[in-house]
């Protein structure tokens, strides 16, 4: 069975929501799907990953240091031509997805675009954007792992959009 990793790093739970929605969304499409703080992200379980999933609050208009260092960490891991998928809360710039995306590409990833940035504690309509998320990596991932020459032509990358919250319960 394909594998999902999303690993988070949050701190206000808003990424968190994100990340276990994102898993969530993943498992529906019967594809084994694990949330995991960045603190105790393993790199046997990145190893074995067929898609990576990393998501960061933005602070000050940047992902926060310590996941922009563990990600430069995982070049150790091989992930390269792995899936991925970036994705953070924020409460002003939203800077954060972006540039988690840019490194995973860096590392040779294959990024699934837009990257997603909920603005504030996510809405309901919100959680669902990342259920999406989750089931987008999981078809990416069936399609990558699945046997050549099986005719799958779908573009798995179409339900992906940025949603970013201007109004509500803040």
């Amino acid at each position: 069975m394909p594998k999902v990793v999303v690993i988070y790093l949050s701190t206000s739970g808003n990424t968190k929501k994100m990340a276990d929605a994102i898993a969530e969304g993943a498992r529906s499409r019967n594809v084994d799907a694990e949330t995991v703080n960045f603190h105790e992200a393993r790199i046997e379980d990145i190893k074995a990953a067929d898609a990576i999933a990393i998501g960061s609050s933005t602070f000050y208009y940047k992902m926060l240091p310590p996941m922009e260092k563990f990600i430069e960490s995982l070049e150790k891991a091989k992930v390269a031509d792995k899936v991925g998928a970036a994705f953070g809360s924020y409460g002003w710039s939203g800077e954060a997805p972006v540039m988690i995306a840019e490194k995973m590409r860096d590392l040779g990833m294959k990024v699934i675009d837009p990257v997603l940035r909920i603005q504030y504690e996510p809405t309901e309509k919100d959680i669902e954007e990342c259920k999406r998320l989750g089931k987008d990596l999981a078809a990416k991932v069936k399609k990558t792992t699945e046997k050549p020459g099986s005719g799958s032509t779908k573009h798995e990358d179409a339900g992906v959009r940025e949603v970013k919250m201007g109004e509500g319960g803040h």
